[in-house]
């Protein structure tokens, strides 16, 4: 009979109830045990048991003590792999970080050099009371320098606390070899000490009372006079002045990292980390990145980037840094990568480089274009065609300063066509008008009307564009239904780009026009991004009365500057965002040498949204940009005649007086398709091609509704959709009612 002893040593099994009642069927594995099966009807363990060569065969993969005895549960490791792109991603790169592009390099090579000469200009300041106080502690460095080579020489502190014990002990013999060691390393030291010191003393006096050259005296003093002052000195004392008194930066190191995400107080942070110390690791060392360091964190499982970003302020101050010193941001890879980037200093003390475009610049408005900083001091480029635009702040955020460098850019395309009208009245775009086709400025009634007429225009000129780009797509020169870089070029296609800047919008929503024009500008924002209409938007107040919510939901590009709550942040930004860690509440709003930060702001919409800082461009150099601006567009044949305000609305129509001279007689109400037949033929080069959709909208901007309509046809009823002339009639009157008014 086989024992066990002849298979395998003796183990202990699990406790019984690991098993079913029945024996037969396996439970449920403990929490933790990995994997494995428990096999079915286990042996009773005693060690005189009997169980023969199988049994041994199944304990193997029997769960002890949380672990699995047996093979793997897990595969291999694959063996490192050869050839092209075995280990792309394990390699570091070549050139460093910091030294991978022009923007980089010069960032870091402008704070080195600023750093260097504001040192330099702060010491040279003081250089007389540094004088002094040299002159003061050089004579006392010089009396400690003789003592301690006196004390050196003489070796008395080499031994003295064993002399010490012994004579406390009363051993004689002892404290004599002691002491005849000392005077050994006395005797060579003095040898040393002696012809040292009577060598300075022979050049002091020589340098006194010797001929020798000034300049030689001068470089003996400017050496020795520092070095015995530093010598001389207190510890508590320094000779020079501190540049400044704010801690000073401490390079980004992972302990730091660490120690600030704990701080951060996440559950899932915490505890993983209190079972696993290496639950936050680093795939790429720490680097520096433009003026300051990048760190890429895979944060612990489950834990996502955004749960880090919404508490910034913590992670600020678990690192013992300024809000706008730390940046947060999601890291390409997975959602629980982090890239962590710190400033060698705050951003908004950060020196902004000037706007690329001031000097002689031509823009592209189908190409992307400088518009921001990152707080790593990269350029963000952005584009206008296919976009629209808000922008919102609360007073003294930058934001009128940030919306008319788009309309700089867009002056700089001599194909653009500008109309702006900014509803604070103060003149911030007043150097714009020479290149606007139409500049309204104020918030009196005039032009406030004025404005509501140009969103009406808007509307309008939607609707012959989209009749052009038809045209051009039948001609194969709209591939994709969308004014294109070679319509826009097209003399005579009437498809240039059109950008409409509107300026404190709230002014307009909020007045008698407001809801009319909420509504037709809705419409164009819908309509116009394919027909090359840009509209830019900026406002103050973002609630549902200055800012109809069928604006927002339809702008795709949003510059959210410094607001005051959560609610104004995500009216802007959208909703939720705030949640997500974008908030522009953190930046203040002022100039900077006010220690405001006018022009920082949330831009959602280009790139990954995050935090930027538009260049800021004053009003003497938006005038340059202006004047070249002119003269391109004077070459180009582009300049608007001077002191008009045209609107080209194409051929000259009235929907609701053409359907009227057209009504069939003695209908109550008529078919679109009817009405398009006798339209065509009374202007067939505004007509033609329209469809009965198309004519439906253009009624509606009149308050005009279609319904379904029955005609009995062959004996059938046939129903389509049409307007009655009941309501064309009273659409007609209340627009004649409207204009007497005004």
């Amino acid at each position: 009979m086989s024992t066990p002893d002849q298979y395998a040593d003796v183990i202990d099994f699990p406790a019984p109830d690991t098993y079913d009642d029945t024996g037969t069927t396996p439970a449920a594995l403990p929490s933790g045990t990995g994997g494995g099966t428990v096999p079915p009807n286990p042996p009773a363990g005693p060690a005189g048991d009997e169980f023969d060569g199988q049994d041994a065969a199944d304990a193997e993969s029997v769960v002890i003590t949380g672990t699995v005895v047996g093979g793997p549960v897990d595969p291999p490791d694959e063996p490192r792999r050869f050839g092209p792109g075995a280990s792309k991603h394990e390699r570091r790169p070549v050139v460093p970080p910091w030294l991978n592009s022009r923007s980089t390099i010069r960032a870091s090579l402008l704070w080195v050099v600023d750093e260097a000469k504001y040192h330099a200009l702060f010491h040279a300041v003081r250089v007389p009371k540094y004088a002094g106080k040299a002159l003061v502690w050089a004579p006392v460095g010089a009396g400690v320098t003789t003592a301690r080579l006196i004390r050196w020489a003489s070796a008395e502190e080499g031994n003295w606390h064993l002399r010490q014990a012994a004579a406390s002990r009363g051993d004689a013999d002892t404290w004599l070899k002691l002491d005849a060691r000392r005077q050994r390393q006395a005797s060579w030291r003095w040898l040393l000490v002696v012809p040292l010191l009577v060598v300075m003393l022979a050049a002091v006096l020589v340098l006194v009372f010797g001929s020798v050259l000034l300049a030689y005296r001068v470089l003996a003093v400017l050496v020795a006079v520092p070095v015995l002052a530093r010598l001389g000195r207190p510890a508590d004392k320094p000779i020079t002045d501190r540049v400044s008194n704010a801690p000073g930066y401490r390079k980004l190191t992972a302990e730091l990292v660490r120690r600030a995400l704990l701080s951060v107080q996440l559950a899932g942070i915490n505890s993983a980390v209190a079972k696993d110390p290496n639950a936050i690791s680093f795939p790429v060392e720490i680097h520096r990145e433009g003026p300051g360091h990048l760190a890429i964190v895979d944060l612990p499982y489950g834990v996502e980037a955004a749960d880090v970003i919404t508490r910034r302020g913590k992670l600020a101050s678990g690192l013992r840094l300024p809000l706008d010193q730390v940046w947060p941001e999601p890291a390409p890879g997975h959602t629980g990568r982090l890239a962590l980037w710190v400033g060698f200093e705050p951003a908004s003390q950060m020196r902004q480089p000037a706007w690329p475009l001031i000097k002689g610049a031509k823009v592209d408005v189908f190409k992307p274009f400088p518009f921001a900083t990152t707080p790593r001091m990269n350029v963000v480029n952005v584009s206008l065609m296919y976009r629209n635009w808000l922008f919102g702040g609360q007073p003294g955020s930058g934001k009128t300063f940030a919306l008319r460098l788009l309309a700089l850019a867009a002056a700089l395309d001599p194909r653009v066509e500008l109309r702006i009208y900014e509803m604070k009245g103060v003149g911030d775009f007043k150097p714009l008008a020479p290149v606007c086709a139409e500049y309204g400025n104020g918030f009196d009634d005039d032009t406030l009307a004025a404005c509501a007429k140009l969103i009406d225009w808007l509307y309008e000129e939607c609707q012959r564009r989209s009749k052009r780009i038809d045209h051009y797509a039948e001609l194969g020169k709209a591939p994709e239904n969308k004014v294109t870089p070679e319509l826009a070029s097209l003399k005579g296609s009437g498809l240039h780009p059109l950008v409409v800047c509107l300026d404190e919008l709230q002014e307009l929503m909020l007045s008698p026009h407001g809801k009319r024009a909420g509504e037709i500008l809705e419409k164009v924002i819908k309509l116009g991004r394919a027909l090359g209409v840009i509209l830019i938007i900026g406002t103050q107040i973002p609630d549902k009365d200055s800012l109809p919510t069928g604006i927002t939901r339809n702008v795709n590009t949003r510059f959210c500057l410094s607001v005051a709550d959560q609610t104004a942040n995500d009216m802007i930004l959208g909703t939720s965002q705030y949640k997500l860690g974008h908030r522009a509440t953190v930046f203040k709003p002022g100039p900077p040498s006010e220690g405001g930060e006018a022009g920082w702001g949330i831009l959602r919409g280009i790139g990954e949204t995050g935090a930027r800082c538009s260049f800021y461009v004053d009003s003497d150099q938006a005038a340059r940009i202006i004047t070249h601006a002119v003269a391109l567009r004077t070459a180009a044949g582009t300049m608007p005649e001077e002191g008009t305000q045209t609107r080209d609305t194409g051929p000259a129509y009235d929907v609701l007086t053409d359907v009227a001279a057209v009504w069939p007689a003695g209908e109550d109400a008529a078919w679109n398709e009817t009405l398009l037949e006798a339209l065509t033929e009374l202007r067939r080069d505004v007509y033609e091609g329209w469809t009965a959709a198309q004519l439906t909208s253009a009624l509606s901007t009149h308050g005009v509704s279609v319904r379904q309509i029955g005609r009995r046809i062959d004996g059938k009823t046939v129903n389509r959709r049409g307007p009655s002339r009941a309501d064309i009639m009273t659409a007609i009157t209340e627009r004649k009612r409207k204009r007497a008014a005004d």
